[in-house]
C-alpha cells in the first residue's frame, strides 16, 4: 500500500504546477472561505502529517507544530485539528480519547494532567506502534493558536463538551477570524448561529441524519441557514453518492459552501477516498468540485494542492469564484 501511494504521488507530481513556497495571509484565506464562490479550499486532516517527497517534506506527527509548518509550506488554507481537556482543565490537541496511539504514553486525556501530557513524545504520522517517536510534544490550544496566527486557519474539531471553553481561548488569542469550529445539528436542532458560542466564531455544521440515510440533510441545512447569521459551511456526514446532488443543489441555492471529506474510505460512499484520488484525481476531487463541493478535507493535501493547480480542472482556485 505504501509503495502504491508513492507511485501515485509521483505520477500526480509529474503533471503538476510548481509548489507555492508558503501560504498566503489568513485574512485573504478567511475572505475566500466566507465567499461561496471563492474557489476550492483545502483542509488538511490533523495537519500535513504525510510525506510529500516531491516537495521535500517528510512525515510529521498529526496535530503537531511540524504538521502545521508543513501545511504552511504547501500552501494549505486550513488545518483541521482536535481539542480535548486534561484532568486539570487545560485544552490540548489530541484526537483520541487516550494518548496511546499518538504518543509514548498511556491513558485517557481526561485522566492526565497537562504536565503528564507535556512529558510525552508524539509518534510520527498518524501514530501506532509501527511509527517512531519524535521530539515533538502535544501542543495546548493556546500554543497551536499562537503558532497558526497570521499563517493558516484552524478548523477546530472539539472532542469534549467544551465548546464554550474552546471559543473563549480563541477569543483570548484574538483569533475569532482565524478559526472555524465544527459542530453537529439534527432535524430538531435550533439554528446554531444564534446560540453561544457559535455566535462568536465562524462555524461549520455537520448534519446528523435521523436514520443515517441522508434524506433529511437538505431540511437540516434549511433550518441551520435560517436567520441573518449563518454557518460558513455544511460538512457532509457519510452518505450515498445519490444524496450528493440534492444537498449540493440546496447549499448552492442558499449560498453556503459544501464540505466533503475524502478521508479513509471517503465520506461520499463508492470510490471517493484519498487513495482513489491519488489513482485518479479527476474522478474524485474533480468530480466532487464539478458537483458543487468547494471544501475538501484530506489526508493528502499536497496532492490535492497540486491537482488544484492544474489548468482546466474544476477545482482551480482563483479567489474570484468559478
Amino acid at each position: 500500500m505504501k509503495s502504491l501511494r508513492c507511485l501515485m504521488l509521483a505520477a500526480l507530481a509529474a503533471a503538476a504546477l510548481p509548489l507555492p513556497a508558503r501560504a498566503g495571509d489568513t485574512a485573504e484565506m478567511m475572505r475566500r472561505l466566507r465567499d461561496p464562490k471563492g474557489g476550492l479550499i483545502v483542509v488538511a486532516h490533523r495537519g500535513c502529517h504525510r510525506a510529500a517527497p516531491y516537495s521535500g517534506l517528510g512525515l510529521a506527527p498529526e496535530n503537531s507544530f511540524a504538521a502545521l509548518d508543513q501545511c504552511v509550506a504547501l500552501g494549505v488554507e486550513v488545518m483541521e485539528t482536535d481539542v480535548r481537556r486534561t484532568r486539570d482543565g487545560y485544552l490540548v490537541m489530541v484526537h483520541d480519547e487516550t494518548v496511546d496511539r499518538t504518543t509514548d504514553g498511556h491513558g485517557k486525556v481526561s485522566d492526565l494532567t497537562l504536565a503528564q501530557i507535556k512529558a510525552l513524545h508524539l509518534r510520527q504520522d498518524m501514530g501506532g506502534a509501527a511509527q517512531p517517536f519524535t521530539g515533538q510534544t502535544v501542543p495546548t490550544l493556546a500554543e497551536m493558536l499562537a503558532h497558526a496566527k497570521d499563517r493558516i486557519l484552524l478548523n477546530l474539531d472539539v472532542k469534549d463538551a467544551i465548546y464554550g471553553e474552546v471559543v473563549a481561548e480563541v477569543a483570548r488569542a484574538g483569533l475569532q477570524d482565524g478559526v472555524v469550529v465544527k459542530t453537529f445539528a439534527g432535524a430538531g436542532s435550533l439554528p446554531l448561529a444564534s446560540i453561544s458560542p457559535y455566535d462568536l466564531v465562524p462555524f461549520a455544521v455537520i448534519p446528523v441524519s435521523g436514520d443515517g440515510s441522508g434524506v433529511d440533510v437538505p431540511a437540516i441545512v434549511d433550518a441551520q441557514m435560517a436567520g441573518r447569521r449563518r454557518p460558513i459551511a455544511i460538512e457532509l456526514p457519510y452518505l450515498a453518492e445519490a444524496r450528493l446532488a440534492p444537498i449540493a443543489a440546496r447549499t448552492r441555492a442558499l449560498g453556503v459552501r459544501l464540505w466533503v471529506n475524502t478521508l479513509f474510505d471517503g465520506f461520499v460512499l463508492g470510490g471517493f477516498s484519498d487513495l482513489d484520488a491519488l489513482r485518479d484525481p479527476e474522478a474524485v476531487w474533480g468530480r466532487l468540485c464539478g458537483a458543487g463541493v468547494s471544501i475538501v478535507q484530506t489526508d493528502e493535501p499536497a496532492a490535492l494542492i497540486r491537482y488544484r493547480g492544474r489548468a482546466g480542472n474544476p477545482c482551480i482556485s482563483s479567489g474570484k469564484g468559478k
